[in-house]
């Protein structure tokens, strides 16, 4: 059997291994608390990070096909890169589920099961559009400018919004159409999807938020997929980096729900990572920008913005 099909395979297993794991041992119950939370976010960053010591071993003894000549160490050096842009654009994403589960009054004890089943759904759609995305930038050379001009404009976009506080309306028009197109009921019903009301199988307010959770995440990944893109076309490192940091938002939400406020200048440093990787994109076939050099600034930005939040929290 080709080694390569062996590779792939055992990544799904140990990705179904690790939603399994997380639905029925570390949310057998609807209980949260902060420990638990913070115990969480640690052990999926620690899954990732420590799955680059299985991106080492798989470059260096050729067990996929390598079709840019990667060597083990640029192979884990363009993973974690392609990981951190990944989590610090999640971090735009989580502002906008809070708000989703906010306008539909979700307690938060029954909010995992929808974002258990929102990153089943996006680790789907995530896998389709990153295939199509290395087949388009091998294929179409001229790709990349349509891309790095697509993720400054979205920067920008998304500082213009931030500035000018339109962030707030982004879920609401797909939210009335939702409302007025599918029989949505006001009432929740526990953790359930449906329910029965007036003799009738309708949708639960939980249901409508785990729709949106969806379209609002394909949304994101039309920004997210080009943005790693830029810094690998290797389908298994794009998909890997991307699966990962999917797989460690559900924690990260929980651990940050009540705190996502006092973070508000890490929108900042999405802006500036999008727009560097836009930059990167559009000189990608005239200068090679060194992988070292963009872990640094991501890594850079992701801490200035948590710096200048907790600053400016104390000095509120």
């Amino acid at each position: 059997m080709d080694i390569h099909f062996i590779v792939w395979a055992l990544l799904f297993i140990f990705i179904g291994s690790l939603l399994a794991f997380d639905l029925l041992v570390l949310h057998k119950n609807d209980q949260i608390s902060n420990r638990k939370t913070t115990i969480e976010t640690i052990f999926w960053v620690f899954i990732a990070l420590s799955f680059s010591g299985v991106i080492y071993l798989i470059y260096k003894n050729n067990w996929v096909h390598n079709p840019t000549d990667l060597t083990p160490h640029q192979a884990v050096l363009k993973y974690v890169t392609g990981y951190l842009i990944e989590l610090s654009l999640s971090v735009d994403n989580l502002f906008v589920i809070a708000m989703i589960f906010a306008s539909h009054k979700i307690p938060l004890k029954y909010q995992h099961k929808a974002l258990f089943w929102g990153i089943i759904g996006a680790i789907v759609f995530r896998g389709l559009m990153i295939a199509v995305g290395v087949v388009l930038f091998n294929k179409i050379s001229w790709i990349v400018y349509v891309f790095g001009a697509f993720l400054i404009f979205t920067a920008f976009k998304m500082l213009y919004d931030e500035l000018n506080g339109n962030e707030e309306e982004k879920p609401s028009a797909f939210a009335q159409w939702l409302e007025s197109n599918f029989n949505i009921s006001k009432t929740l019903d526990g953790n359930k999807f449906f329910t029965i009301e007036n003799g009738k199988k309708v949708a639960t307010p939980l249901f409508g938020a785990l729709i949106m959770i969806e379209f609002t995440d394909l949304l994101f990944a039309v920004d997210s997929i080009p943005a790693i893109l830029a810094i690998s076309q290797d389908s298994l490192i794009v998909f890997c980096a991307t699966i990962f940091a999917t797989l460690g938002l559900r924690s990260m939400y929980f651990f940050l729900a009540n705190m996502l406020e006092k973070f508000h200048y890490l929108k900042y440093s999405v802006f500036a990572i999008l727009l560097y990787i836009g930059i990167k994109l559009i000189l990608m076939h005239h200068y090679e920008i060194p992988e070292f050099l963009s872990l640094g600034f991501i890594v850079f930005c992701i801490l200035v913005g948590i710096f200048v939040s907790l600053k400016k929290n104390q000095n509120a």
